[in-house]
């Protein structure tokens, strides 16, 4: 009587790559097939499995210090901000009148955070403060009305007639834009960063620290007069 032949369980890729990674250690105990092994490299030659090995281990360490660096720049970026961001507050709240505090903004986003173009506009039907520009509300929504519905802080690259609205004739000179709304208590506004390098406030731009100064700001500005109580 013959033997009955065994149907062939033949392993797929899948299964033994699978196997090796819940048996790392498998070519130690089989080191013996390791001369059997062919893996090729990018000039095509057979390399052994541990210089294998040890060229992805190095490439994915490469990559992850080069994350890391990125990261650790991003991190010296924020800190240098919110230090900037700290004494442009401190000399905000030690200003002694409105006039002192949109000198005090101006000076500090232009000196200190070296912004080469800063427009800081009030709407108002009258001209409210002596030392910056107010436009109507009317004027304002026609120009950038679309850049102030979402209430939110944005950046990126405006439109010829949008940036001589925010910055008058140097507009041109602006390739890229940065634009936190001022609204508190029916004071309404904007403050506009302008660069002209077209990366500088791009779309995806973080704008954490320009709204956070607007904010401010916006509370700053309708503080009362030193000496003057403030309305109940």
């Amino acid at each position: 009587m013959s033997e009955t032949s065994q149907p062939s369980q033949e392993l797929d890729a899948a299964q033994v790559a699978d196997y090796l990674r819940r048996h790392p250690a498998f070519f130690v105990e089989y080191d013996e097939l390791l001369p059997e092994l062919f893996i090729p490299h990018q000039a095509g030659q057979a390399v052994s499995l541990v210089e294998r090995q040890v060229k992805l281990l190095r490439e994915r360490n490469i990559d992850v210090r080069h994350r890391l660096g990125q990261l650790m720049e991003v991190a010296r970026e924020n800190d240098r901000l919110f230090e900037k961001s700290r004494r442009l507050i401190l000399n905000l709240l030690e200003s002694q009148d409105v006039e002192q505090v949109i000198a005090s903004i101006e000076d500090s986003l232009r000196d200190d955070f070296q912004v080469p173009f800063v427009s800081l506009i009030l709407f108002s039907e009258t001209q409210r403060f002596c030392n910056t520009r107010c436009v109507s509300h009317a004027e304002a929504r026609e120009a950038i009305g679309h850049l102030l519905d979402s209430g939110k802080t944005l950046s990126g690259v405006l439109r010829s007639h949008e940036l001589r609205f925010l910055f008058g004739e140097q507009g041109s000179e602006v390739a890229s834009t940065a634009l936190a709304p001022i609204q508190h208590q029916g004071l309404h506004g904007v403050l506009a960063l302008g660069s002209r390098d077209p990366q500088q406030y791009r779309s995806a731009t973080g704008t954490l620290f320009l709204s956070y100064v607007a904010d401010a700001l916006a509370r700053v500005l309708l503080r009362p007069p030193a000496g003057e109580p403030r309305s109940q």
